[in-house]
């Protein structure tokens, strides 16, 4: 079953808050980049340091497989879409 919906960068953050979690896929696209992985984990905000909700992923494809960590608040603004499963139910949310 897949779902799309749309979003603002501030609806997607608390999104990835409240329904992502550690062993999900999350792809991730934004700019020219295309982030497919397992999510590791997810760091809230930092206030003091000024650093955005981050997510640590494991990137899975044929080429790169490493692990990265991504700053919302940092690629917000050229974050286009991204596309969430968990338990066999994909989500895709594409940014207003």
């Amino acid at each position: 079953m897949v779902e799309e919906i749309q979003m603002t960068l501030d609806e997607a953050v608390e999104y990835v808050r409240n329904n992502v979690h550690v062993n999900d896929i999350l792809e991730v696209s934004y700019n020219r980049i295309f982030a497919p992985g397992e999510v590791l984990g997810i760091t809230e905000e930092d206030e003091v340091t000024g650093e955005g909700l981050r997510i640590g992923l494991q990137l899975t494809g044929e080429i790169l497989n490493q692990s990265i960590e991504i700053d919302l608040k940092e690629i917000g603004d050229d974050l286009l879409e991204m596309r969430h499963i968990h338990e066999g139910k994909e989500i895709i949310i594409e940014l207003i």
